[in-house]
């Protein structure tokens, strides 16, 4: 899951927990605020009964009575007045039952002592709950509206910092790992970016980049000179040993070992030509222009190697077309590439067995070139270092030199060629190529 994705749900899932939590607390919050302000206002109204008393005295309400009262229209709100003789002076807000003209209700009630001429008297000042009630369902809906549109706003505003802050990263791993191409040769600018993080990130990216450029170039450089610098005492000593094989008067035992030698130099000739293959095309040395038709390709390299599948008394079957035509490649190397292949599948197959070698194509998709055995098949543990030089299996670690894979490798890396592997011990073996499609600027069709 990519980086931007999980802070989008990060930043989505908490956001929408808040909204819950608050939803849940909601009718508690709303209800706690409307009493806060009826408490407000039930203050309110003894502080303009306290300033009528204290200006036109307490008769302004009582007007001659012991007591007073007085309620609105529909018993919403009250107030009364009367004397408190010696009670202990009281000052508080409780939700209390009242009887009003002999309807209970109940009243959220603010009850006062204050002394007037030497007399205590009590003030009640009070509002029914039911009315505060009322205004709790528009609040809770009030901020419930407000809540969400808020936190659509601050998602909307995460993700979009979010995404400009992550844009440097983005491009990152587009220049530095994605559409960098081993080994490197192009250095793409550095990322403009204000955040620290990436800055040291694409520069140590690009730093280790440069170094591995740096040692492969170093590797290719003496691969190339020691193959070449090779080839001269090696053609040196194979001409010696065959002019000794020309004596005459040479013992047959000391034939013999002339013979061993000529072999080994064979041997390290063909290394030696292997390595500078390799070299080659690691330096681009091979153009890639050629067309050709893939099945008449592979039955040149079964008419060179029909003599091995007799020997071997391997039954061969070719379930191609005939009508694909690649372009854009190197004839050459993919003969290289089918000719290594199908030496190991005729090497390391069982007396009696088979190759078969068939292509999987659908219009607008990648040609898929399979050439399969009935041999000894690769452990599972082997697959992934099949392709590195001098690797041989295990069974078989008395032939070849180790570097016919390699080469296979090399020559599809060179032609962005996908190969799959796929390899049961004692069943068989197979391998995949897939051969890209070209790209639409090209001006060339991969397939015809």
């Amino acid at each position: 899951m990519k980086l931007f994705t999980k802070l989008t749900l990060f930043i989505t899932l908490s956001k929408l927990a808040i909204v819950i939590l608050f939803v849940w607390l909601l009718p508690v919050l709303v209800n706690r605020i409307a009493y806060q302000y009826n408490d407000y206002y039930l203050k309110e109204q003894k502080r303009k009964v306290l300033n009528v008393v204290g200006k036109s005295g307490i008769d302004a309400y009582l007007q001659g009575e012991p007591s007073y009262g007085s309620y609105t229209m529909l018993k919403e709100e009250y107030i009364s007045l009367e004397p408190a003789g010696k009670t202990v002076p009281v000052d508080t807000i409780a939700t209390l039952r009242r009887v009003v003209e002999g309807d209970t209700l109940t009243y959220r009630v603010l009850s006062h002592t204050f002394s007037h001429h030497n007399r205590n008297y009590i003030l009640e000042v009070g509002k029914t709950t039911a009315t505060i009630d009322e205004y709790n369902q528009p609040l809770q809906r009030m901020a419930l509206y407000v809540l969400i549109a808020l936190m659509v706003s601050t998602i909307v505003i995460d993700l979009v910092y979010t995404r400009l802050l992550l844009r440097p990263l983005a491009t990152i791993i587009r220049n530095r790992l994605l559409n960098a191409r081993f080994p490197f040769r192009e250095t793409s600018p550095p990322i403009k970016t204000s955040t620290t993080d990436f800055r040291y990130l694409d520069d140590s990216l690009t730093e280790l980049m440069g170094k591995v450029r740096d040692a492969f170039e170093k590797e290719r450089e003496f691969t190339s000179n020691a193959s070449h610098e090779l080839m001269t005492p090696i053609s040196i000593l194979q001409s010696k040993t065959e002019n000794l094989m020309i004596e005459e008067e040479l013992p047959e035992a000391i034939q013999k070992k002339i013979l061993d030698m000529m072999k080994t130099l064979n041997r390290l000739k063909k290394i030696v030509h292997s390595l500078l293959l390799i070299s080659r095309i690691e330096n681009n040395q091979f153009p890639r222009s050629d067309s050709f038709n893939i099945k008449e390709l592979v039955q040149e390299v079964t008419d060179e190697l029909e003599h091995r599948l007799q020997e071997q008394q391997l039954a061969f079957h070719l379930q191609l077309s005939g009508k694909v035509v690649l372009t854009g490649l190197n004839h050459d190397l993919i003969f290289q590439l089918v000719y290594n292949l199908l030496n190991n599948a005729i090497r390391y197959n069982k007396p009696g067995g088979q190759v078969i070698i068939r292509e999987n194509y659908t219009p607008g998709k990648p040609y898929q070139l399979i050439i399969g055995d009935t041999g000894i098949g690769i452990p599972a543990h082997e697959i992934g270092t099949i392709f590195q030089r001098f690797k041989k299996v295990e069974k078989n670690e008395n032939e070849g030199y180790g570097l016919g894979l390699s080469i296979v490798h090399t020559i599809a890396t060179y032609h962005d060629i996908a190969i799959e592997v796929s390899s049961q011990p004692g069943a068989g073996t197979e391998f995949t190529l897939s051969f890209p499609l070209p790209a639409p600027a090209s001006g060339y069709k991969r397939f015809i």
